[in-house]
């Protein structure tokens, strides 16, 4: 008996830091300021269950639908008739907003989240940079790219921050100079929105308040789907998350669809290559934040899902092919795991108290809630596992991970595996999505003995670091060093939390693992920084000898710039500055590639 039609949504105690520690960027940075895409082939024949996440039944289609029968839909109505249709569907839109939606909260009123630096920017084209301080070391030829939500169109019903379509700021340098560009991702939600020139597609997070709102919003999608206005078979999703570079290709990242394969050209600009499901290999959505091993350049990552299996685990060896999937039955219930980390050995995923099932629609009126009785547990999976037989699980209470910043392997006295873990714990997890100025976060080093079953946790740090990074090369080894953003100790209400600076910590610390730190300035804000070294290659070279780069904003001035810090001074002093030619929003995740590493990217031919 044929199944009906999936319709898919997903998604897809504080001290203050030591003000005798922070030190502002200098004078100079106070200083105030006055679509490419690739067509790409892509299969035509996937069914409509291929695509990932929270599944709706919402209309008895069977599932053996060919998207190329829909496809054949949409060329068959008339222009007359979809403009009919367009009106028709805008106006039930405008009912669903009107009659049904409950009075917007404040974290999904795009008139309230999406205004000062959050507002989106329009693409510009690769345009040159000032330097208004210092000079940019050598070492930094090649290409810095920060991936974020800048909403193409702005609905008028919820809309959510991370709703927002996926643009990626890139800064190309080489040679002491530097060229900025901001574009879009390509995505099929992008292209077809951009063609009709509105908001079609329903929101992941903020169009989903409610049950009825949600139902009715659902229901007008699978209309125009079944209409052919819409071809779900290429997804939803907005790749606006992360950025990832393994398997000679770069990819732009979110856990509620495939990835998009995007390549940066001579001049710096970024172009979309497509949806890349890795020769038919990945049919479904991927976790954001895969996990590379700098030494074999195997990429480990999951997806997780609103039906059982919840988790799967997979791999990429180092020339980019997906390995078999390995689903995690252990795990009982939905869980929002964003991040894993990984070992020499074992894989470390993390099954947290937030989490995402169709139920919670109808008893909480929303599709993510917080279960305080679930107890957060470290799963533990050797990291070439073929199934999941092998997997530890040890409960950690109150450890809710989102990001997890590293982890390797060791062994006790009598010769038996533990595995050390860092990582941020999100104390207020019920707030992640409506009350995000009420979340705090603590760094926590959590060690598990193998043997006993002991797992034992040490606090880093309680001042509220999020977006962790560490140099690439110690991924899955012993690593001193952990850079984080250090967010605003007053944030606006319900608004996403703005980070005033970075904060340089030492694991290895007896005590005051903070070591240094930067304030970036009165109304400076910036995101996540990212660690380049300066001879990635060269072993002699200590974990610390790089830089850390990131955007950051002048919310008086409307000024943006590039900033490059030394990692290893106290101060993490400004040693370049750069004058962007256009606003940078607050974002998300960013990737560094050299130089040579870019070269090889564009004589790579990926197949989408």
């Amino acid at each position: 008996m044929p199944r009906s039609f999936r319709l898919t949504f997903f998604f897809s105690s504080h001290r203050s830091v030591r003000h005798t520690r922070m030190h502002t960027i200098p004078g100079p940075l106070h200083i105030p300021s006055s679509h490419s895409y690739a067509t790409t082939s892509h299969s035509p024949t996937k069914t409509l269950k291929s695509q990932p996440a929270f599944i709706a039944s919402v209309f008895g289609i069977n599932e053996g639908v060919r998207l190329t029968e829909i496809s054949r839909k949409s060329q068959e109505i008339p222009t007359i008739t979809k403009s009919l249709l367009d009106r028709v569907f805008n106006a039930l839109d405008g009912a669903i907003i009107k009659f049904l939606d409950p009075p917007l909260h404040l974290s999904v009123d795009p008139c309230y989240t999406l205004t000062d630096n959050f507002s989106p920017v329009d693409e510009l084209s690769p345009t040159e940079c000032e330097v208004v301080f210092g000079t940019i070391p050598p070492c930094l030829d090649g290409v810095y790219l920060r991936n974020g939500p800048n909403p193409q169109f702005t609905p008028s019903g919820p809309q959510h921050y991370l709703d927002g379509d996926g643009m990626v700021h890139s800064i190309r340098i080489y040679r002491g100079g530097a060229t900025f560009c901001s574009r879009y991702i390509k995505t099929n939600k992008y292209l077809f929105e951009n063609q009709v020139r509105s908001f079609i597609v329903p929101n992941v997070i903020g169009g989903m308040q409610g049950l009825g709102p949600f139902v009715a919003r659902a229901a007008l999608f699978c209309a125009r789907i079944v209409l052919g206005q819409y071809d779900i078979g290429k997804g939803i999703g907005v790749a606006n998350t992360n950025l990832a570079f393994f398997g000679g290709g770069l990819y732009a990242l979110c856990e509620s669809d495939l990835p998009y394969a995007i390549k940066v050209k001579e001049n710096g600009d970024v172009i979309t290559l497509g949806p890349h499901d890795f020769k038919g290999k990945l049919s479904m959505n991927m976790t954001a934040h895969p996990k590379i091993d700098p030494e074999t350049k195997e990429a480990f990552a999951f997806r997780y899902w609103a039906t059982c299996p919840y988790l799967t685990y997979f791999r990429f060896d180092a020339d980019g092919n997906k390995q078999t999937d390995v689903p995690i039955f252990s795990m009982k219930e939905p869980s929002l795991t964003h991040d894993l980390a990984i070992t020499q050995k074992y894989a470390i995923i993390c099954d947290i108290q937030l989490g995402a099932h169709p139920m919670n629609l109808i008893h909480r009126g929303s599709l993510v809630s917080v279960d305080k009785t679930k107890v957060p547990r470290i799963g533990v999976l050797p990291r070439y596992a073929k199934d999941e037989s092998d997997i530890k699980w040890f409960e950690v209470p109150g450890f809710n991970v989102f990001h997890a910043v590293n982890a390797w392997d060791e062994s006790d006295e009598y010769g038996r595996d533990v595995v050390v873990l860092v990582a941020p714990n999100i104390l207020s997890v019920e707030h992640f999505f409506d009350r995000v100025d009420l979340i705090r976060a603590s760094m926590e080093k959590v060690v598990i003995n193998f043997r006993t079953g002991v797992v034992s946790r040490q606090t880093l740090s309680t001042d509220n670091l999020e977006f962790p990074v560490i140099n690439p090369a110690y991924i899955a080894k012993k690593n001193k060093y952990v850079y984080a953003s250090i967010s605003e100790k007053t944030p606006i209400k319900s608004r996403m939390m703005r980070t005033i600076g970075v904060a340089k910590l030492d694991i290895a610390a007896s005590e005051d693992n903070t070591v240094a730190s930067r304030i970036y300035g009165d109304n400076w804000f910036g995101g996540e920084p990212f660690f380049v070294a300066k001879e990635p290659e060269d072993s002699n070279l200590e974990e610390d000898d790089g830089y850390l780069v990131s955007y950051v904003h002048d919310e008086s001035s409307g000024e943006s710039r590039f900033l490059v810090m030394d990692a290893r001074t106290p101060n993490l002093d400004v040693v370049a500055a750069l004058k962007l030619p256009q606003r940078v929003p607050y974002g998300l995740h960013g990737v560094f590639i050299k130089e040579k590493h870019l070269n090889a990217m564009s004589q790579s031919d990926i197949v989408c």
